[in-house]
């Protein structure tokens, strides 16, 4: 009976299959740091959630890793190829081959989250750290689709569509004033 009780929860809470067959979306989420499982049990499901809503505008199958990380993980990255040595909230590694079997999903990349340095920033903006968390993950898997930051113009694009992706999975926007009345203009980097 409770087995049965179970099964009819998860189903609530499934959205209905569309009739219509979507492209697979394959998302790799490793666990790169154990603290993660502390820190937020749900954050292999809300990544993998926030990165498919990120990717219902790429076409055909595709498939993305995400590595929930730590700051010693993500500073040597940042470093070597950004030369920053420092960490970050998040990185994009873009694939860099070219697809050519259409019958396998096309590889993006990989992006790594730093969970010490989004844990601060969620603390620092005064946002649940769950909606940072998933801002993050969209703003990185935004870089594997191609949107980039680093011209104003660019930016506003990629801001504007980061927003319309969270209006989708029901959060706020990440650059709205904060309620106390400071503006939180906080970039992802």
């Amino acid at each position: 009976m409770a087995a049965t009780m179970t099964r009819a929860r998860n189903l609530a809470r499934k959205p209905a299959m569309p009739k219509t067959r979507t492209p697979s979306r394959r998302i790799a989420v490793v666990i790169a740091d154990p603290a993660w499982k502390k820190a937020c049990a749900t954050a292999p499901a809300l990544v993998r959630r926030a990165a498919r809503a990120a990717l219902k505008e790429s076409s055909g199958p595709v498939e993305a890793a995400i590595a929930l990380g730590s700051d010693a993980l993500i500073r040597p990255l940042n470093r070597r190829y950004r030369r920053k040595d420092k960490p970050t909230n998040v990185l994009s590694f873009p694939a860099r081959h070219t697809h050519t079997d259409p019958e396998q999903p096309r590889n993006l990349g990989d992006v790594v989250l730093a969970l010490e340095t989004i844990r601060a920033e969620a603390r620092a903006q005064r946002k649940p750290f769950v909606n940072h968390l998933a801002h993050l993950t969209v703003h990185g898997i935004l870089h594997l689709l191609g949107y980039d930051h680093v011209r104003a113009r660019d930016a506003a694009i990629m801001e504007k569509r980061e927003i319309e992706i969270l209006t989708m999975l029901g959060l706020p926007d990440p650059y709205a004033p904060r309620p106390s009345g400071k503006g939180n203009r906080a970039r992802a980097r």
